[in-house]
């Protein structure tokens, strides 16, 4: 996939980011069972912070060479 993004909404507004695709193509499971995972992790406190869903509808990518999920709403 890898499309370069802008953000639209929430703590990463206007970050740009290169998609790889949904979390759970690119990896196989949901991300809520992704323990440990850094991006997982920071989806789960983005998620209480701003508002977002808890649901399976996130793409996995990368902003300056780092994971980051983001949920189709942001996009």
């Amino acid at each position: 996939m890898s499309k370069l993004k802008t953000i639209k909404s929430g703590s990463l507004k206007d970050q740009k980011i290169k998609i790889e695709g949904l979390w759970r193509d690119v990896f196989g499971s949901s991300w809520m069972f992704a323990n440990g995972n850094p991006a997982c992790l920071h989806y789960a406190m983005r998620s209480a912070k701003d508002n977002l869903p808890t649901d399976d509808k996130v793409y996995y990518g990368k902003i300056n060479g780092m994971g980051h999920l983001v949920h189709e709403s942001e996009l």
